[in-house]
């Protein structure tokens, strides 16, 4: 295949916290060729080399950061860094992406990735230039909020950098943290922040100034050109880059979809305080993006009224989903003031916002007492409820230091009828859209291979459309195809999915931008084929990890299944055991799976993952033919 010519600049960095070393490896033409980047190198590195059954807070576990070769190009978008760990949430593979300018940073100063091992003795950071890395003493950054930490470094080093940086959440082992960038943008939803916090790694910075090499540059400027042109002529463009994902919170309500109390129902009476045109009219203060970006989602918004004015915080459907309707608060300024903390401490919204309905939940159904709460009274639609219930967990005071190991271990913890009320898959929970009636997005939460999360296969705008009540394998199909082009295309490339998503920007752009920059040839397939193999990949660390598998861990929440909606269009519906189990079946067969979800031995090979094949029949794990 011949050396790599662009796109990649060819070095990894390896860097030992414990032992203090710091040290430079070149990219294989096999990792760049066949794992492309991002999320396919993240998941390659952890396979080879975490021992299985590495305790995910010890110096053991290891954090790769890893841009893909179209990462800080002139694509639309490409401002995107994939970061990765084993999950302390849910001892599986965990990532998240992130829109930052540490991915082009990263690039110019001569890395396409880092891999961090070990753990430091004391708070650090890492300092990364084209001059060298340093491992730089954090101690006067420890304890601070994210927003006053990169304000700091930025001070420090400049404001042409690239950093992401930890809070107080993910130091004191909060099991959701997240890595924070630029003031409010996170990523990392299965604790990648805390496996950050618990090896004393206050920040990752970069400032570069070399070159990314491209192949063909005036190739690759024309199509870069003509894929934003197109994308800011598209009819949806204007109303795109005045509310962004927000406009979600008007159509999730009027599709019976918007999490509401808990997940309990699927519409909130007073949405409209928290939609996208209110949210547009009155508090966006100016839109904001990541590097390259011609469609900026970043709706920074300010708190206008009450004892909350002020506040600002860089809004998404989301974070308003979950820190609004699912909390039963109407409020647009509340919701910012519960943004803004989650974005300092550096915890997740989407499991903060879960945690937080799930405690009120108990509470209001006598499962947990004021006595278990410290003496609050938990209260539905109350900001300064949701606000004390936020300190305790951060602090670890009474139950918050049992909700801050997330809805799944709390549930088991607590016991009884707690963990009906859980809204998560295998311990990462649910982002804002609830699946009562909407089996197709039920399957994509159950079989996400990070956790629940809609980044893998956003279906439940398309199933609306074709229709909630079927279950055929048209739905299976359309779950598959979007895990190859949104969990595998762009999150190996390393670029965002909402140019085509949100204003369907051709898919075919990307094989052709990705031969200007690097030189070769790939159509849309082989990609496919690439996204298939991280899956398998993604699912056999799993089964590494836990040891065995069980269908049942491919299951949406319980409340689904047996808690039906109580009012609105959809009262009375719940998700059909019987149908998902339908659906599940005509997935793993899909995917080459048996019965429990676990790869044939077939294909496995098919993918060329033979060593995979050894290692889970070492550990004991009986494989299908």
């Amino acid at each position: 295949m011949g050396e790599l010519k662009g796109g990649w600049v060819g070095k990894i960095l390896r860097v030992d916290l414990s032992k203090g070393n710091i040290k430079e490896q070149e990219v294989s033409k096999e990792l760049a060729y066949e794992w492309i980047g991002g999320r396919g190198w993240g998941v390659k590195i952890l396979w080879d080399e975490l021992e299985a059954g590495t305790e995910p807070l010890s110096p053991d576990n290891k954090i790769v950061i890893a841009t893909g070769p179209l990462t800080g190009t002139i694509v639309p978008s490409s401002g995107k860094v994939v970061v990765a760990a084993k999950s302390p949430l849910t001892g599986g593979y965990g990532d998240g992406n992130i829109g930052t300018h540490l991915g082009h940073m990263l690039k110019m100063s001569g890395y396409d990735a880092i891999i961090i091992e070990g753990a430091s003795k004391k708070p650090v950071y890492l300092w990364i230039t084209p001059n060298g890395v340093e491992i730089k003493d954090a101690s006067h950054l420890w304890g601070k909020n994210t927003i006053e930490t990169e304000i700091i470094l930025r001070r420090d080093h400049g404001n042409d950098i690239g950093a992401i940086v930890i809070g107080p959440g993910a130091e004191n082992l909060v099991k959701f943290s997240v890595v924070i960038s630029e003031y409010g943008r996170a990523g990392g939803r299965p604790g990648i922040g805390t496996v950050m916090g618990h090896k004393k790694l206050k920040a990752v910075v970069a400032q570069g100034w070399n070159d990314i090499p491209m192949v063909d540059i005036d190739a690759a400027y024309e199509l870069a050109y003509e894929a934003r042109r197109y994308l800011m002529s598209n009819p949806g463009y204007r109303k795109w880059i005045e509310q962004g994902t927000m406009m979600t919170v008007e159509w999730s309500q009027e599709a019976g979809v918007l999490p509401t109390h808990n997940f309990t129902d699927g519409e909130f009476e007073e949405y409209m305080s928290i939609g996208g045109e209110t949210m547009a009219k009155t508090y966006k203060m100016l839109r904001k993006g990541c590097f390259s970006c011609p469609m900026p989602c970043g709706n920074l918004s300010i708190a206008r009224f009450g004892k909350f004015e002020r506040t600002w915080a860089e809004l998404d459907y989301e974070n308003v989903g979950m820190l609004g309707s699912n909390i039963g608060i109407g409020s647009m300024d509340a919701v910012i003031k519960l943004n803004r903390l989650a974005d300092e401490w550096g915890v997740d919204t989407i499991s903060l916002g879960s945690v937080i309905a799930f405690a009120i939940e108990l509470y209001q159904r006598g499962i947990i007492s004021k006595k278990q709460t410290g003496g609050l009274e938990l209260k539905w639609s109350d900001p300064d409820t949701a606000i004390q219930l936020a300190e305790m967990i951060i602090k670890g005071e009474a139950i918050g230091k049992l909700l801050a190991e997330g809805v799944k271990k709390a549930a088991e913890k607590i016991g009884g009828e707690a963990p009906k009320y859980a809204i998560h898959v295998k311990g990462l929970e649910v982002s804002a859209y609830d699946c009562h009636a909407a089996p197709a997005m039920a399957l994509s939460y159950g079989t996400s291979p990070i956790g629940a999360h809609h980044k893998d296969a956003w279906v439940i705008s398309w199933e609306m459309k074709y229709g909630r009540e079927k279950v055929d394998k048209a739905k299976v199909d359309k779950v598959i195809e979007f895990q190859r082009i949104r969990g595998g295309l762009f999150e190996i490339l390393t670029v965002c999915r909402l140019p085509w998503i949100e204003l369907a920007l051709d898919l075919e752009y990307y094989p052709k931008l990705f031969k200007a920059i690097t030189g070769l040839d790939y159509a849309l397939d082989r990609f496919y084929f690439i996204a298939d193999k991280i899956y398998n990949l993604m699912r056999a660390f799993w089964i590494r990890e836990f040891g065995h598998w069980k269908r049942e861990y491919d299951y949406p929440p319980r409340k689904w299944f047996e808690v039906p909606i109580s009012k609105g269009m959809l009262a009375g519906r719940k998700l059909s055991k019987e149908d998902y189990d339908r659906l599940l079946d005509m997935y793993y067969e899909a995917r080459g799976w048996d019965k429990n979800g676990v790869p044939r031995k077939s294909t496995l090979e098919k993918f060329g993952l033979t060593d995979v094949i050894a290692v889970l029949e070492k550990a004991g794990i009986k494989l299908s033919e």
